[in-house]
């Protein structure tokens, strides 16, 4: 594979929301992978998680991702919207708190907002893209057509991972949004013959090349490893050079 290609590409601009095919499938670690390289090159990154779930005061809390997106990217202008306690989808969790739901409209107004005043707005969703965020069924889907902003989808590299990206991609289409590419949140180590095959079956069902795929492990790194890592993991439309493992970006 050629590796001509130029060591500056452009960072993507405008809002981006980051969505996963489900939970711990690595939407934090993408997003501040794309977050580093941004602000590594100078452009102002604001990061926004509309609903955080799982945190709370005293031992046991989730770490916010917003902190996460922090210690690896560096990118201090974070802006988490609603918090619960329970580690449950964003409706359920305000539910059981007792506390109102995120307002989707309102978050969309301050999104907007502050896609104003910055070159690049990373949106990061809680679950999968069509976890409910209130009573009425709102979703992430929802948010980003409300923003008119290009999905993200963060995917899984072993088994299982085909049927879970086809689902995602098939809602993203119905609902007319666009798609920023996929990518794989964690390429494990010592890959095993899914993974190996699903790295060109993903590709098929995506309908093109991944957007990238990011080391297992890459959210353990100390700031400098990480964004080298995302340089060279994430394709050129996110503002990687797209290398790793062979991937071409």
């Amino acid at each position: 594979m050629s590796t001509e290609t130029s060591p500056t590409p452009p960072a993507p601009r405008g809002i981006l929301v980051v969505t996963g095919t489900g939970t711990g499938i690595g939407k934090t670690v993408v997003t501040a992978a794309v977050a580093a390289l941004a602000h590594a090159r100078g452009a102002a990154v604001a990061i926004v998680k509309p609903a955080q779930t799982g945190v709370y005061p005293g031992p046991g809390s989730d770490v916010p991702d917003t902190e996460t997106i922090e210690r690896l990217a560096g990118v201090t202008d974070t802006h988490e919207l609603t918090r619960f306690p329970d580690p449950l989808s964003p409706e359920a969790a305000a539910r059981v708190s007792g506390l109102p739901p995120l307002d989707l409209a309102g978050a969309a107004e301050y999104i907007a907002k502050l896609a104003d005043s910055r070159d690049l707005v990373l949106v990061e969703g809680a679950g999968g893209l069509l976890v409910r965020y209130d009573p009425a069924g709102g979703t992430l889907a929802d948010l980003a057509a409300l923003c008119g902003a290009p999905v993200l989808l963060v995917t899984a590299a072993g088994l299982g991972t085909l049927n879970h990206t086809a689902l995602t991609l098939e809602a993203i289409a119905a609902r007319k949004l666009l798609l920023a590419g996929v990518v794989i949140g964690s390429w494990p180590r010592e890959p095993d013959l899914a993974a190996r095959e699903n790295l060109a079956d993903l590709e098929t069902v995506a309908g093109g090349p991944l957007a990238g795929l990011l080391p297992e492990g890459s959210g353990a790194l100390p700031r400098e490893a990480f964004r080298a890592a995302a340089l060279h993991g994430l394709g050129r439309s996110l503002g990687g050079l797209g290398l790793a493992d062979g991937f071409a970006g």
